[in-house]
């Protein structure tokens, strides 16, 4: 049963409590919409920050702290069942009874945690404020309530972990400043966030804690939002199965291998488990996934999809494959900057395989490749040969080469090959 006493100390809390020093995000929240704005992403991505920060801007710009009903769901003092919810607002409005309550704001993290939220939410929203602020991990939840109980009334953003630009930021260092000294500073930025991905945890702290923080990120993921949430048994399977997958970025992703892998060593698992695992990674912001490219949607969505880590600091903290297989994170790096930056993708495959296909926002394709060292021959042809394909079955003649160094542009077959620094390419992109 909530107690309304450890509620009001909850609530007051927040409202004494001095303001954080925050990093800015390139996501910033619009206050005067009159639509619930609701914030998707993984856990430790920075929501929670982006909400502070929201918070903070309105208070600068004269609202007043108890203006505000903040709270976190994850808060374990906050144990409620669904009728308990309305205690709440009956807690806060007794707190401050000459308040007007259609002048505050309502912030709520990763309301997924109480069943019955999308409820709770609409009724604030059609009777108290239009000023409500959501947060949650789990994509497809939020999206399923959101489409029954709050069609129409809502504004939805994904935050994933810090883009390059972002991470920078972070570091202190300034994209923007043009020598020698200033870029080896990015270079060297760069390395480290490929290596230890873009959580702001992470970048905030020493190095010596980044894997054992990684390695917990994992494990809450999995026991929390997988195990508890979705009650999968079987706990050895799952971290095999998710193992199978991170290590399969740049390549098609077979669950009917693993299937049959599984099988052979004796473990008696249903196929359809395996796809239920997948879903679930794919929910709770684990992977991405990225459809094949073909001009026949059916076919594209029939298509085995490649996945990618959400961040490649999980893909090197668990996985020791990666350690020094240098291209397929460069490539998984490119693919979450590339869907930071507000990018459909597509991988490309037929007598020749080309990474990457970025579909822009005006509908434009461009075809890319990543390679992390061009500098041996037989490599470099494979990379044009591949987007040379790409190219004639889109029909353009520009393509893209993400690498780690400098080069003019290719010119290959009457076909022109923009080979670029993935450092410089990202470190002031923001979104297209």
């Amino acid at each position: 049963m909530l107690d309304k006493n450890k509620l009001q100390r909850i609530i007051s809390d927040y409202h004494t409590k001095p303001p954080k020093k925050l990093v800015e995000r390139n996501l910033s929240l619009p206050d005067d919409i009159n639509k619930i704005i609701t914030v998707i992403g993984p856990r430790r991505s920075g929501k929670t920050a982006v909400i502070e920060q929201m918070a903070q801007t309105l208070q600068k710009n004269g609202l007043k702290p108890s203006q505000i009903l903040y709270l976190n769901f994850e808060d374990e003092r906050l144990v409620l069942d669904t009728n308990e919810l309305d205690t709440i607002l009956q807690v806060y409005a007794e707190m401050y009874p000459s308040q007007d309550m259609s002048t505050c704001y309502f912030m709520f993290d990763e309301i997924q945690n109480i069943l019955g939220w999308e409820k709770f939410v609409r009724r604030i929203y059609d009777t108290i404020s239009y000023h409500v602020y959501i947060t949650g991990s789990n994509s497809k939840l939020l999206s399923t309530e959101i489409a029954t109980e709050l069609r129409g009334r809502t504004l939805t953003f994904e935050l994933l972990p810090l883009s390059f630009n972002e991470y920078l930021r972070f570091k202190k260092i300034d994209a923007t400043l043009e020598n020698s000294v200033n870029q080896a500073k990015i270079n060297a930025a760069f390395s480290d966030f490929m290596k230890y991905g873009g959580f702001p945890e992470i970048a905030l702290l020493p190095e010596a804690y980044h894997k054992n923080i990684l390695q917990d990120y994992f494990n809450v993921m999995i026991y929390r939002d997988m195990i508890e949430r979705y009650q999968f048994g079987n706990v050895h399977v799952l971290k095999y199965f998710l193992k199978r997958m991170y290590e399969s970025v740049g390549k098609p992703f077979s669950v009917n291998k693993v299937y049959n892998d599984l099988k052979s060593q004796n473990y008696n698992i249903g196929k359809n488990t395996l796809y239920q695992y997948l879903d679930a990674a794919h929910t709770i912001y684990m992977c991405a996934g990225v459809h094949k490219y073909s001009q026949s949607v059916l076919k594209q969505e029939l298509s085995e999809k490649k996945y990618y880590a959400i961040d490649t600091g999980l893909l090197q903290a668990l996985t020791l494959e990666f350690s020094n297989d240098f291209g397929s994170v460069l490539e998984n790096t490119v693919m979450l900057e590339l869907l930071k930056t507000g990018h459909k993708l597509y991988y490309f495959k037929d007598k020749k395989e080309c990474d990457i296909i970025i579909q822009n926002n005006d509908g434009t394709l461009v075809p890319a490749q990543v390679c992390y060292d061009m500098s041996n021959t037989d490599t470099r042809k494979r990379e044009y040969m591949g987007l040379l394909g790409a190219c004639q079955y889109l029909n353009t003649q520009k393509g893209l080469i993400f690498t780690m160094q400098s080069e003019p542009n290719a010119f290959f077959n009457g076909m022109t090959f923009e080979i670029v620094n993935t450092a410089d390419y990202f470190k002031n992109r923001k979104k297209v």
